[in-house]
């Protein structure tokens, strides 16, 4: 048993907003209240004074390279990252070596998953090999264990490919997610075309490519009632179109990442290939439209497209090294430092953003505090200022290393176990 008391409770989704105790037994939450004794016998009190409890975090876009590129990362090291940043679940995407589009290689990830101190889940393929041209066995694959689908990382460029996955999506009641970026449009990935590319003196990739497939996919998802999800939205075009489709009435889902939502392309300019991503981050007015578009629901979900890579691979030329940052150790803070300190959200609707919303959106019993619920708690210090200089990712591949940041989680409890717990001083 475990009991974490004299904490401040914050739920979005089951209401608790004050000061309660916590009492777990196994997996489980079993009582929320005020005082609660310790029971007799062996039990962990965690004395939780001064600090925010709140529900295990979850990122439905996280990339653990495991197979195939585990010289980056891999799902031990992944989730241990995951754990330190308070996040409890994670959904892995599904383009390693070999892709995720047939069930030996999604049980082989799921078996690695539970061996870890978190809740590993992971999407399969759209499409055999990420070719884009004939969809995998969805509902094989549903069955063993798939929780959702997307070929991130490549875009679905076949309308008609898009079509029949969606209905397919829809006819098994899961999520598709999307990565929305025509390369037609795009002369060299990762850098926005305009004051970052003129820099780099390269073609860049304008906002066009990420439009113009968002409205395709959106006009889709309202034709075929498919739940799907506009990742890593980039572009203030886009979050307009999210925010139409949304007022229509389509099951409708969008995420930004922290780095999208803090940074734009003068970050490039500044950290090179440390700020490089797809879609890039782009001008001031874009990151003010994602903003707004967080504060009124019209993205309704934060994720950190977790992307490893090696120092090697970034140190190449920006027109050479792949695209992609770590984000979950950092995640949380960026939050409270970008949106909560500055005025934009209160701590609850972050903690709704990367909680209990994604969760919903995959069908997962996560992302809340309840009696029964699971036994996924964060301990937050919400006024805690700290500097990320060192990571448990096996990739240091961030812009934000050496920045100040406010909030740091202090414990993760997942399963009614600590599996982080950073030393209080």
């Amino acid at each position: 048993m475990l009991l974490i008391k004299n904490g401040y409770i914050m739920d979005p989704k089951s209401g608790w907003d004050g000061k309660y105790d916590v009492l777990t037994q196994g997996d489980k939450i079993v009582k929320i209240g005020k005082n609660l004794p310790a029971p007799e016998g062996d039990c962990h009190v965690i004395d939780a004074q001064g600090l925010l409890v709140a529900p295990g975090l979850v990122d439905v876009h996280v990339h653990f390279r495991e197979p195939g590129f585990t010289h980056k990362e891999d799902i031990t090291t992944g989730a241990a990252a995951a754990a330190r940043g308070g996040f409890t679940t994670v959904v892995l995407m599904a383009n390693t070596k070999p892709a995720v589009d047939n069930k030996e290689t999604l049980e082989y990830v799921i078996s690695r998953g539970k061996e870890t101190g978190i809740h590993v889940k992971t999407c399969a393929n759209v499409t055999m090999g990420l070719q884009g041209k004939v969809l995998t066995d969805m509902q094989g694959l549903a069955e063993a264990g798939a929780v959702g689908f997307t070929d991130d990382g490549i875009p679905l460029r076949e309308e008609e490919i898009v079509r029949e996955a969606m209905k397919k999506a829809a006819a098994l009641d899961m999520p598709i997610s999307f990565h929305e970026e025509n390369p037609e449009f795009i002369e060299n990935n990762g850098i926005n075309r305009g004051k970052a590319s003129e820099y780099f003196g390269i073609g860049g990739s304008p906002r066009e490519a990420e439009i113009s497939m968002v409205e395709r996919d959106l006009k889709i998802a309202l034709e075929t009632g498919a739940c799907i999800e506009i990742q890593h939205i980039s572009a203030a075009e886009s979050v307009e179109l999210v925010r139409k489709a949304k007022e229509q009435g389509g099951n409708i889902h969008a995420e930004a990442t922290p780095h999208h939502f803090t940074l734009t392309e003068e970050a490039a300019i500044r950290y090179g290939t440390m700020a490089k991503m797809n879609p890039p981050l782009r001008e001031e007015r874009d990151r003010q439209a994602i903003i707004r578009g967080l504060a009124d629901g019209t993205i309704d979900i934060i994720a950190t497209d977790h992307a490893p890579h090696t120092a090697e691979e970034k140190a190449k030329p920006v027109t050479e090294a792949p695209s992609g940052i770590i984000g979950l150790e950092t995640a949380l803070s960026l939050g409270i430092t970008t949106l909560v300190e500055g005025g934009y959200l209160t701590m609850k609707q972050l903690l709704r953003l990367m909680s209990s919303n994604p969760a919903e959106m995959y069908h997962l019993d996560a992302g809340y505090l309840e009696e029964g619920g699971p036994a996924d708690i964060i301990l937050i210090d919400v006024t805690a200022d700290w500097k990320p200089e060192s990571y448990l990712s096996k990739a240091c591949n961030t812009p934000f290393t050496g920045w100040k940041l406010r909030g740091k989680v202090m414990t993760t409890i997942c399963d009614g176990k600590v599996v982080f717990e950073e030393e209080r001083g």
